[in-house]
């Protein structure tokens, strides 16, 4: 093993970390706000609020990332639509398709497991705000969103994670991310093993980091369940 060679390229491979981070906050606000509205609306009875929904989540959620990832930056492309629109200044570069394209499976799989949390609020608390006269946007404020935040969070912070891998897959549309940066680096080095061990290890870091902070944040928020009594 060639460690001079692992502590040579780690700065190089810090700058492509910073594009991962980058891709993967943007990601995580994105989806996470078009999620909310989703989830909501694939708990409404109406079939015409959750079909579509549905469909969503099954197109993204069936189809392999990497796919979806080459259908936006290279099918988007062939659309007269979208070359004539505002859009177009965005959807011409790699790095705002993989935004497009992360943000929107991973707003799909956020939103089955929003859609789950929201199911599982127990419907006392929900009938107990209607008694007090809630309206219907006061009871997901107050009530069925805080409660279904808490109950996802589990499986949110499993989602979280994924993403963070998931960013990876840009180095296929030419984006100089961090597995992009290792690929330059071992085309120069024809060292695969210490460069790819390197970048491996960045990923460990983030994915440790994130699971940290969101176990953090689930006992904050259920803090009054471990007060003693």
């Amino acid at each position: 093993m060639n460690l001079e060679l692992m502590v040579s390229s780690f700065p190089l491979l810090l700058e492509g970390a910073v594009v991962t981070l980058e891709l993967f906050a943007l990601t995580m606000v994105l989806a996470t706000l078009l999620a909310i509205p989703l989830a909501i609306a694939r708990v409404q009875p109406a079939w015409w609020l959750r079909w579509p929904v549905e469909a969503f989540c099954q197109v993204f959620r069936g189809t392999p990332m990497l796919v979806q990832l080459f259908v936006v930056y290279y099918g988007l492309a062939q659309l007269d639509a979208v070359r004539e629109s505002w859009a177009w200044q965005y959807l011409r570069t790699p790095y705002w398709c993989a935004v497009v394209a992360f943000t929107l499976n991973t707003a799909a799989y956020t939103t089955h497991v929003l859609r789950g949390a929201i199911e599982a609020v127990p419907r006392g608390e929900v009938e107990a705000g209607r008694a007090f006269g809630f309206s219907t946007r006061a009871l997901y404020q107050n009530i069925i969103l805080p409660r279904a935040v808490l109950l996802a969070l589990p499986s949110y912070g499993n989602e979280v994670i994924k993403t963070i891998k998931r960013t990876s897959l840009a180095s296929a549309i030419t984006i100089s991310d961090l597995t992009g940066v290792a690929n330059t680096l071992v085309s120069r080095t024809f060292s695969p093993y210490e460069v790819f061990l390197t970048a491996a290890g960045i990923y460990l870091v983030f994915a440790y980091a994130a699971n940290y902070v969101l176990r953090a944040l689930e006992f904050r928020l259920s803090r009054h369940m471990h007060a003693v009594h």
